[in-house]
């Protein structure tokens, strides 16, 4: 039986002695396409944008010059950082890349090295990653062996065992435990540029490793036994890791001309040796993570973490969030840029952007006029139907004030300064409206003692609400 045009009735049966229960079902029908095609056949303007977008694309057509050209200049009242910027390629590790252009910051102050002359070592930070990831997973697949393969805890490790993904606190824990050398000791292969053929071998591995965890545990090895395979299981990861990447120095020496010419030698350094000679008045542990994540679900003034983040076993660093307005984070980057210090950041850059630009705007392109629709959604609604969540970590290295109220932002990016013989923003910088960082900007890492004593003592001893592994903000999805 159908209900007039468009809806069928449906009955759904359940068990005897329960209620029936009576659903419609909307049906889409030949009179529905016919209603959509008569009103596109009136929308005149959607057929003057049908021929721009499908010759030109749909950003192409609707980009407003005014904004891509003349509102987003160059220039910045506080500009900390014009160094060159590193290029990640084809890999997903920006969190590192940012991380460590944030450490290079630091050492091209202190040292006075020459502009674009110096660069730490991203293979060096992926290479213990992957390792520890591994760990991780191995860890997980043996805690959770006792669940089915449908379980979805289990069915989350087996999707995606390791990955590029990261956050500030992994970086954090990663360096402080395998320090940092520079790139000259430990450069860039094939597999570093671009790890896709690298991670679809580490996840096979992996999966291999996960049927032999989980039938060892179901069999009933002992703690030491499962110990023990994992140990030459890792050791496979490692062996896979130093064929793709080479394997690590366990010493380094680091020579250097400064600005005014002066030759520099330091041999025979370990990583961590480096790290805490060169950085080591950084103190990066002190540097936390602070998010605005709006909305009745994240109350604010409270400290999140995720559950199975992929972290580091054993490390002194965990997956830690203090949770504010976005006008109080904004003022704690605001301080550390007039201190003349750079800010590592994570934000969603796939919305309102324009690469080859260089241009993050919430004006930039008009969709709503070009296809006639409404975009109503807000930050927290956004987040919550998973059309933003932060996708890529950069760099803040200035900001535009007009009456001390930012305007734009100068962001660092790690993507290159061009791609394709096509240039990638201004010389590797974005420039990123106020309104769309208010908008898409989800995480900062700032040095704590800008925060006041109350957010210190929160993010310290407050009670972490955990968000599930399948929450947009977990970066190794």
């Amino acid at each position: 039986m159908k209900a007039p045009d468009e809806v069928v009735l449906s009955r759904t049966t359940q068990r005897p002695g329960r209620e029936q229960r009576v659903r419609w079902i909307m049906e889409l029908t030949k009179q529905d396409l016919e209603r959509m095609r008569a009103s596109y056949r009136e929308a005149k303007a959607q057929h003057i944008a049908e021929n721009a977008v499908k010759n030109n694309g749909i950003h192409a057509s609707a980009e407003r010059e005014s904004v891509a050209v003349t509102k987003n200049q160059p220039v910045f009242s506080i500009d900390v950082d014009s160094e060159a910027v590193a290029n990640q390629r084809q890999a997903g590790f920006c969190w590192d890349y940012s991380g460590l252009n944030f450490l290079r910051w630091h050492i091209e102050k202190n040292l006075d090295l020459p502009h674009g002359t110096f660069q730490l070592s991203q293979a060096h930070t992926i290479f213990y990653d992957k390792l520890e990831k591994a760990n991780f997973f191995m860890e997980s697949i043996i805690k959770y062996a006792g669940d089915g393969l449908d379980d979805r805890r289990v069915d989350f490790l087996l999707a995606q065992p390791q990955q590029d993904g990261g956050d500030f606190d992994p970086f954090v824990a990663l360096v402080e435990k395998y320090g940092v050398v520079p790139y000259d000791a430990y450069p860039d292969t094939a597999p570093s540029k671009n790890t896709a053929e690298l991670n679809a071998v580490l996840d096979r591995l992996l999966r291999e490793d996960a049927l032999a965890l989980r039938d060892a545990v179901a069999s009933g090895k002992e703690q030491r036994a499962l110990d023990d395979m994992r140990k030459d299981m890792l050791n496979e990861v490692y062996r896979v890791m130093c064929v793709a990447f080479g394997e690590p120095p366990e010493r380094v020496d680091f020579e250097y001309r400064d600005s005014k010419k002066q030759y520099h030698a330091d041999l025979g350094l370990t990583p961590l040796e480096f790290y805490k000679k060169y950085l080591g008045a950084v103190n990066l542990p002190d540097y936390v993570g602070v998010i605005n994540l709006p909305g009745e679900r994240f109350p604010y003034n409270n400290v999140y973490t995720i559950d199975m983040a992929h972290e580091m076993q054993g490390g002194a660093r965990h997956l830690r969030y203090l949770n504010v307005e976005m006008a109080q984070l904004k003022g704690f980057v605001l301080d550390q840029l007039k201190a003349g210090e750079p800010v590592w950041f994570a934000s969603d850059v796939t919305q309102d952007a324009d690469f080859q630009k260089g241009i993050l705007d919430l004006d930039l392109y008009d969709t709503e006029q070009l296809f006639d629709v409404k975009w109503t959604m807000d930050k927290a609604q956004r987040f919550d139907m998973g059309q933003s969540i932060p996708t890529h970590a950069m760099m803040i290295a200035g900001v535009d004030l007009v009456d001390d109220k930012p305007v734009r932002w100068k962001i660092e990016n790690s993507w290159g300064t061009e791609n394709g013989g096509k240039p990638t923003g201004h010389k590797g910088y974005f420039i990123a409206s106020d309104a769309w960082f208010d908008n898409y900007v989800y995480e900062v890492a700032i040095d704590r003692k800008r925060l006041p004593e109350d957010l210190q003592k929160l993010y310290d001893e407050g009670e972490a609400k955990v968000w599930p592994y399948w929450n947009g903000f977990n970066p190794l999805p």
